[in-house]
């Protein structure tokens, strides 16, 4: 009865699959698949996890609170679509040797919630993450990355694009030799001396590169002077937007909620102070600008 009421419909068609991790794998089952979305049927899912049977892999259903996300996303109306949209999210770990890490306090939730806000409408999103705990965003393609090294290299291959968003917390430095061997603690030694050497600036490389995306948006966290060093920062790295938020008190990271200004230009008409709102909130605020902005 499904498959047949299927057939008589007209209008667009999305299929949550779920199944055994093996029969998702199986050939036939995958030539059907690719039948379908060849034709424009859209597959949401599966996901990956425990299964019913007790096996794990491919083939879960896709959570229910992601299905209702897909499906408004789904009718909602699209201003960006046939747009291509890289998003940098999280923080980056730079190794100081096999165990250790240099880190800082991103959680990665605005960023994602950028990439889901640019997806919901209907860019193709690709959001390049460093180490969080977050599930991903649906409808999105994540590239996962560790240093800021592989975070560059990963942006500049999702290149071209028309719009990039800079929401990672990009580490300024890394130590210059990483320890082969953990680094252990000597009774004789009270101190630990690290060399460290400049990381590349992405949001820079990308802004100044070639292709440059049509629109580029840059993140600053400030702990003073937030109005003028964003438009420092916008200057310098030649970016279109900042985003700025007071971070004095680590108060940001992991919280549910973001105060940010918007800088787009150098005059007192191009500085925006937002209310503080859900992180959710932020986003989607911008990609309504970034439509605007883009609007011909």
């Amino acid at each position: 009865l499904a498959s047949t009421t299927l057939l008589a419909a007209d209008g667009p068609v999305a299929i949550a699959p779920s199944m055994n991790p093996v029969m998702w794998a199986n050939p036939a089952t995958q030539a059907n698949v690719h039948a379908l979305m060849a034709r424009g049927v859209h597959v949401w899912g599966p996901a990956d996890g425990d299964m019913a049977c007790g096996e794990i892999g491919s083939g879960r259903l896709t959570e229910p609170e992601d299905l209702v996300a897909l499906a408004e996303a789904f009718f909602a109306p699209k201003p960006l679509a046939g747009k291509r949209a890289l998003v940098t999210s999280g923080p980056t770990h730079e190794p100081v040797d096999p165990v250790r890490v240099m880190a800082n306090r991103s959680s990665g939730q605005q960023g994602q919630a950028v990439a889901a806000a640019l997806a919901a409408a209907g860019a193709d999103v690709t959001l390049v993450t460093g180490p969080v705990a977050l599930p991903p965003p649906v409808g999105v393609q994540v590239q996962r990355v560790e240093t800021a090294d592989d975070m560059l290299a990963a942006a500049q291959a999702a290149l071209p694009a028309d719009i990039a968003v800079f929401a990672a917390a990009v580490a300024d430095w890394k130590p210059k030799d990483a320890a082969p061997e953990k680094l252990k603690k000597q009774a004789d030694h009270d101190e630990l001396e690290l060399r460290f050497v400049k990381n590349p600036d992405i949001l820079a490389t990308i802004a100044q590169g070639d292709p440059r995306p049509g629109l580029v948006v840059g993140f600053a966290a400030e702990t003073e002077n937030l109005v003028d060093n964003a438009r420092a920062k916008r200057q310098k790295k030649q970016v279109d937007w900042i985003l700025a938020n007071d971070v004095s008190g680590g108060a940001v990271f992991g919280a549910a909620n973001n105060a940010v200004t918007l800088v787009t230009g150098d005059g007192a008409d191009a500085v925006e102070t937002w209310p503080e709102l859900s992180k959710s909130q932020v986003a989607a605020r911008l990609v309504a600008r970034i439509v605007e902005a883009l609007e011909p």
